[in-house]
């Protein structure tokens, strides 16, 4: 356990460092063999819904078992394989990349420039630029991608080392790329959401109880116990419930995406956020980091003693 919060502390460190990779990025690399895998398995116009569902799983395990088998042995190896383990928790890891997404959006919008403000958010949310709100959207997404981005590869790199990173990035990336409620992925992206539900619903509601522990803990508890229920993902209802309750403000409701309008509810408790809630937002995550790294340490000690 000690190794463990040894190499999570230098994963973090380094991420903070380097940020990702400008070139040669692991998960650019994957990006396109999914891409690649899709046009193969997706099938023709005439397939049925049960067709492209089993096509959408075959596709999933291609892509999954054996890049995480080639990740299990990399690490396994002599002299090198905890090399191996940090670098696999480093490119999974988003902590620096969620920093540098939201700030130059609260730059933006103290400039006065809300167009800035509003293609720079859209690029963290994908939803219709023109009918964002730029401060709720940013903040919205640290909290989510607080989980997606940083605790819940450092939760799988704790259970599984970094073969557990590895799995839990790329099914993350296929959920990203294949997890939408649309005519092309409901049936051939049913098995990457799935499965990305799976892996992130232990290490999102851990993500929602470290939210809770560090702001407003009894109002981010009952934002998370009455609210979640009525979000359409099982695991980002938590997270983002219990990060706005932890913040004391109100995030969600109605948002634009490819020009149609979607109805969500309310999440939190208090005003609508403000430029100052972005940087708020990725202050709960860091000091998050920071409990889990503290957490990890003791644990180690305790168990090494």
């Amino acid at each position: 356990m000690i190794t463990i919060a040894l190499l999570a502390l230098a994963a973090v460190l380094l991420d903070w460092l380097l940020g990702e990779p400008r070139r040669f990025h692991p998960l650019v690399g994957f990006g396109r063999l999914t891409m690649l895998v899709e046009r193969g398995f997706y099938g023709g116009v005439g397939a049925t819904s049960r067709n492209r569902r089993w096509r959408g799983i075959l596709a999933v395990l291609l892509l999954l078992l054996p890049l995480t088998a080639v990740a299990k042995i990399l690490t396994a190896l002599p002299d090198v394989g905890v090399l191996c383990s940090l670098l696999m928790l480093y490119f999974a890891i988003g902590h620096k990349s969620l920093h540098d997404h939201a700030r130059p959006i609260a730059v933006a919008l103290r400039d006065n420039n809300d167009d800035e403000a509003r293609r720079l958010a859209a690029q963290m949310v994908s939803r219709d630029s023109a009918a964002l709100d730029a401060p709720g959207a940013a903040t919205e997404s640290v909290l989510e991608n607080g989980n997606d981005g940083v605790f819940g590869a450092l939760f799988w790199f704790i259970v599984a080392g970094g073969a557990g990173a590895v799995l839990y990035r790329l099914a993350n990336t296929l959920d990203a790329m294949w997890g939408y409620r649309n005519d092309r992925y409901r049936h051939f992206g049913w098995a990457a959401a799935r499965f990305d539900d799976l892996l992130n619903f232990i290490p999102a509601r851990l993500t929602a109880l470290t939210y809770a522990l560090l702001g407003n803990t009894s109002q981010a508890l009952s934002c998370w116990r009455t609210q979640t229920s009525a979000w359409d993902s099982p695991n980002a209802g938590p997270v983002m419930a219990a990060g706005a309750g932890a913040l004391g403000i109100s995030i969600g409701g109605p948002a634009r995406y490819l020009g149609e309008w979607h109805q969500r509810p309310i999440l939190g408790i208090g005003k609508a956020p403000s430029i100052a809630d972005i940087e708020r937002a990725l202050t709960l995550v860091r000091r998050g980091v920071w409990l889990w790294l503290g957490l990890l340490f003791i644990t180690g000690g305790t168990t090494y003693a």
